[in-house]
């Protein structure tokens, strides 16, 4: 008798385990039995909106959870009427702290990327608008991962894009843009933030076709002829979704810490593979 099990090398993020696992193994097979429930150990990976949504549109939705989440995320009446008014209820971390990581994590886009090197091998001109559109793309990728972390995750979220456009308004003030110009510019990003937001989410949950014309369309305005620039950036959001997708959600939370890989690099699968602990003669 073959064996079911499925192995897989690397590391296992959402959109790994909606493409490569539920919808080829786990989604026929509930179909084909309607009374088994799916039961998952509540990974990140596995509780991840897009994996939620993905089960709720095949109306699959009948995951059986560990009641320590259940009860981590139960929230109650007097949390839901004050959200409800647009007020944040108790959170699990305190609201300081997150405050302060989002701000360190919005950093972390701005100041460990070599914007340089995104203009070169992007053609971009060195211009505010380029940098903001190198920018945003990494503040994306720091909103999809956070969004996993519940409650907290969203209110983080909400301080990473207001210290974003406190930077940008800041950054238009130094270049002596006017106050009127910088009001239409504002404008204009704004709705670009947006409309990038949706169209890289939307790519990265398909192929890399998908991908590579919501790249097009906003980090090189329409303007990119050299199919190996769209897939340079279509191998490097890839990578690094999966190497912030690896990184723990309270640390994130707590430190708002990340590393970027690089944009050039020799071997871009080498950041699938977990490192093993080293360990001395004693064991330790």
């Amino acid at each position: 008798m073959p064996d079911p099990s499925q192995h897989f090398t690397g590391n296992l993020n959402a959109v790994r385990y909606r493409e490569d696992i539920l919808l080829p193994h786990v989604v026929p097979f509930l179909q084909a039995h309607p009374d088994m429930t799916l039961q998952h150990d509540n990974a990140t990976s596995h509780t991840a909106h897009s994996v939620c949504d993905f089960l709720h549109d095949r109306n699959l939705f009948n995951v059986k959870e560990t009641p320590q989440t259940a009860m981590e995320e139960e929230v109650g009446a007097f949390t839901k009427l004050i959200e409800a008014m647009g007020f944040t209820g108790p959170l699990k971390y305190n609201k300081w702290k997150i405050k302060i990581a989002a701000l360190r994590m919005y950093t972390c886009c701005v100041e460990r990327i070599n914007y340089d090197e995104f203009f070169e091998k992007c053609s971009l001109p060195d211009t505010l608008n380029s940098w903001f559109l190198v920018a945003q793309l990494h503040v994306w990728i720091c909103l999809v991962r956070i969004r996993q972390e519940g409650r907290e995750g969203k209110y983080m979220c909400r301080y990473i894009v207001h210290s974003m456009w406190e930077d940008v308004e800041q950054r238009s003030k130094i270049m002596g843009i006017d106050a009127i110009h910088r009001k239409e510019s504002m404008r204009a990003m704004t709705e670009t933030f947006y409309a990038a937001i949706f169209g890289y989410d939307e790519g990265i949950l398909s192929d890399d076709g998908v991908l590579a014309a919501a790249l097009w369309r906003n980090m090189f305005n329409r303007q990119c002829e050299d199919p190996r620039q769209l897939e340079l950036m279509v191998e490097y959001v890839r990578k690094q979704m999966q190497f912030i997708d690896a990184l723990d959600g309270e640390d994130l939370l707590l430190t708002g810490e990340v590393n970027w890989r690089p944009l050039l690099e020799d071997n871009a699968q080498s950041i699938l593979k977990v490192p093993t602990p080293t360990y001395n003669d004693a064991g330790l």
